[in-house]
């Protein structure tokens, strides 16, 4: 008996038009995000997000709830979700893949986890080398601005969220949290010492 691949991240891609949100919201897209911003309060996400299991893309798999659980008890005035997909891994494709097939997906994803950790503005760290992910993303990003999906009272609610996108400049160090977030604050991308963490303190 063989076994068959079950895709999760990658469900939609290659069977929706990713620059349609149209198709998006046909396979069920935003419908995660209508319900937390009706029903679940931000505690509750991030303990489902914690129940699950989820783990980052990335080498060193951090648990997804843990990073939000801090993000959220941070007493910050202004807290940002930031989407790392500089992905300078030699021959790397996993999220290009993501967000050239399903930048939809990246958005809501973001923008649920704005919601549980009380983020209202969201960067999108793309390598300036991925063209068609980035014209893909700034569809996406005007298509859910257009249908209230981001921006003010994003679904009718009392919940502001936008992104923006930040190109990088093929620099392997910025797939590093840290040295990332330099870059994005205009600074040369280059690791920093930690405690402070990036959830404390950045941007």
């Amino acid at each position: 008996m063989t076994a068959r691949q079950v895709r999760i991240v990658l469900r939609n891609c290659g069977l929706i038009n990713p620059e349609s949100v149209r198709d998006y919201i046909a396979v069920n897209g935003y419908q995660a995000l209508a319900k937390s911003l009706e029903s679940i309060q931000p505690e509750k996400l991030v303990d489902m997000i914690l129940d699950s299991g989820l783990r980052g893309r990335g080498g060193g798999g951090f648990p997804t709830g843990k990073k939000w659980d801090a993000a959220r008890r941070t007493r910050n005035e202004v807290k940002y979700v930031v989407c790392n997909a500089d992905e300078g891994d030699p021959g790397a494709f996993m999220d290009r893949a993501v967000l050239e097939g399903d930048p939809h997906a990246v958005l809501e994803g973001m923008a649920l986890c704005a919601h549980a950790i009380g983020a209202t503005h969201g960067f999108i760290y793309v390598r300036a080398e991925y063209p068609l992910a980035i014209q893909r993303l700034e569809t996406a990003i005007a298509e859910a601005r257009e249908w209230g999906f981001l921006g003010k009272r994003v679904m009718g609610h009392p919940f502001d969220f936008d992104v923006e996108l930040k190109l990088g400049a093929g620099a392997f160090v910025c797939g590093e949290e840290t040295a990332l977030i330099q870059s994005i604050e205009g600074k040369r991308g280059e690791p920093v010492h930690k405690p402070p963490y990036p959830v404390q303190q950045g941007i």
